[in-house]
């Protein structure tokens, strides 16, 4: 198993770990197995709430430059 494959298993895990604590236990567990889930699968930013905000800023900027790059007319 190369450390590429474990680092993945491990925030799999912590995703599903953090899921499932989430729905039987967390602030949402009035929310369905599968929405906890999916947050759990963002465990960084539900924890690190300025993480959330670095990467919607990396993204607003990634989709600025491509539609610079990419949305030029061919004339």
């Amino acid at each position: 198993m190369t450390l590429k494959q474990k680092i993945i298993s491990a925030y799999c895990s912590i995703a599903v770990l953090f899921g499932l604590y989430g729905w039987m236990f967390g602030q949402f567990k009035y929310r369905g197995l599968f929405y906890n889930l999916g947050r759990g699968l963002v465990w960084p930013v539900t924890i690190f709430p300025a993480l959330g905000q670095i990467i919607g800023a990396v993204i607003i900027v990634a989709v600025v430059i491509a539609v610079l790059v990419f949305g030029k007319s061919r004339n």
